[in-house]
């Protein structure tokens, strides 16, 4: 069975970073895009960052110059580093892989890490 699973949410006053992880066991099928989402409460889910299999990379405006998106093949991780964090990064983060080379459709998903901006 394939699982993710994230780590390195938590409390950070704005202006603060953090760096999220996604460890990834597990063969995946069709690996074309893995990929970073957040939920903030009463909110629909959004895609934040993107990385395809040639280690192309895509972002959301509202992230864009302050999140960056990468992948260590070798460790089957999955980062997410945050700069420049506001109050309105604040929500549940979740990362997902087995997407497809559009990155929709994901196959897999991890349980989510949480993360406040204050």
């Amino acid at each position: 069975d394939v699982q993710l699973v994230e780590s390195g949410g938590g409390s950070v006053q704005a202006g603060g970073s953090l760096r999220l992880s996604c460890a990834v066991s597990g063969a995946t099928y069709r690996n074309y895009c893995m990929g970073w989402f957040r939920q903030a409460p009463g909110k629909e889910r959004e895609g934040v960052a993107y990385i395809k299999s040639d280690r192309s990379t895509s972002y959301a405006d509202s992230v864009k110059g302050r999140f960056t998106i990468s992948k260590d093949s070798a460790k089957n991780t999955l980062y997410l580093r945050m700069n420049s964090l506001k109050p309105e990064d604040t929500a549940m983060y979740y990362c997902a892989a087995g997407g497809s080379w559009y990155c929709a459709d994901f196959s897999y998903w991890g349980q989510g890490t949480q993360v406040t901006v204050s």
